[in-house]
């Protein structure tokens, strides 16, 4: 019982370094980039507080263990903006494959029962194939584009992001799963693409 809850401390230790991992996106406030650690736990929020949008077939409560667990690879692998460079960079096998080595690792701290039981909710989350991942990840994309436009523009700005880049990176993969929010958030979103550059 010892050996296994030590285990489980070393994990939560090594967890905590996801806290020292900040990402393109500021806080509403634009005081600051938000860290990985707590984009983690504003997701878990969200799929409590919007559960009234999820889809049939979706497990809420599984949902939200998938958010906790979705960026703890950042330890390893650091944050990868989705719209750095062409967007592309994001999806690209070596990152990919970086992040299934880092989910070996860290799932790996853990005992072997338990953490073959997260990394497999982890790779569900990644494949984005059942209705609770699929809630799971629109919810990813959702939160970004709600702390960018509250923040004046946040990486938008910094990546000189357009609408129909935010369309088809970003509103594609939440309509999968949220298509009421996306049209909401679209909306509201909208009109400040069209300040800045009239490319709504």
């Amino acid at each position: 019982m010892t050996d296994r809850l030590s285990a489980q401390f070393d994990f939560l230790l090594e967890a905590e370094k996801l806290k020292s991992v900040y990402r393109a996106t500021p806080l509403a406030d634009n005081s600051r980039r938000e860290n990985s650690a707590e984009h983690s736990w504003s997701l878990a929020l969200y799929a409590l507080i919007l559960a009234e949008q999820a889809q049939p077939g979706v497990d809420v409560n599984r949902a939200i263990r998938m958010l906790l667990l979705h960026d703890l690879v950042e330890i390893d692998v650091g944050d990868v903006p989705i719209h750095s460079g062409n967007g592309a960079a994001h999806d690209a096998p070596a990152i990919q494959a970086a992040e299934a080595a880092a989910a070996a690792r860290l799932f790996g701290l853990l005992p072997a029962d338990q953490g073959a039981g997260l990394r497999a909710l982890w790779e569900e989350f990644e494949a984005n194939e059942t209705p609770t991942a699929r809630y799971a990840k629109s919810l990813d994309r959702v939160q970004p584009v709600l702390l960018n436009h509250a923040g004046g523009g946040g990486s938008w700005i910094e990546y000189d992001v357009t609408l129909p880049q935010l369309d088809d990176r970003i509103g594609t993969k939440i309509a999968r799963g949220l298509p009421s929010v996306w049209e909401r958030v679209r909306a509201i979103v909208a009109p400040w693409f069209a300040h800045r550059g009239g490319n709504a």
